[in-house]
């Protein structure tokens, strides 16, 4: 029994998104190094790196698209969690009552 990709897998704020990156890759326009969340079967979120590429025949004509994605989830973990360490120090600094001298 298969389930759509899209409906299925992809959080319902990325799912134009993700439709579009398809969309455009049956057309010819590739695209690499796409950040996208992705829900597994048991729900957790884990994040992907992903390219679509055009796949074409012999006679160069295009019969679908051909996904790799990469799973970037404890590197996209990370960098999240290091932009709001620097936000909450900036809103410390600017916030502050007294002068800070760096």
């Amino acid at each position: 029994m298969s389930k759509p990709l899209i409906s299925t897998f992809i959080v319902p704020k990325l799912r134009q998104s993700v439709q579009d990156v398809l969309d455009r890759a049956l057309k010819g326009d590739e695209t690499s190094n796409y950040e996208l969340e992705f829900r597994t079967k048991s729900n957790q979120t884990c994040y992907l790196l992903v390219n679509a590429t055009t796949r074409r025949d012999a006679e160069n004509k295009i019969v679908g698209v051909v996904g790799v994605a990469q799973d970037v989830t404890d590197a996209a973990k990370q960098d999240r969690a290091a932009k709001s360490m620097a936000q909450e120090l900036r809103q410390l600094i600017n916030t502050a009552n007294a002068p800070i001298f760096g």
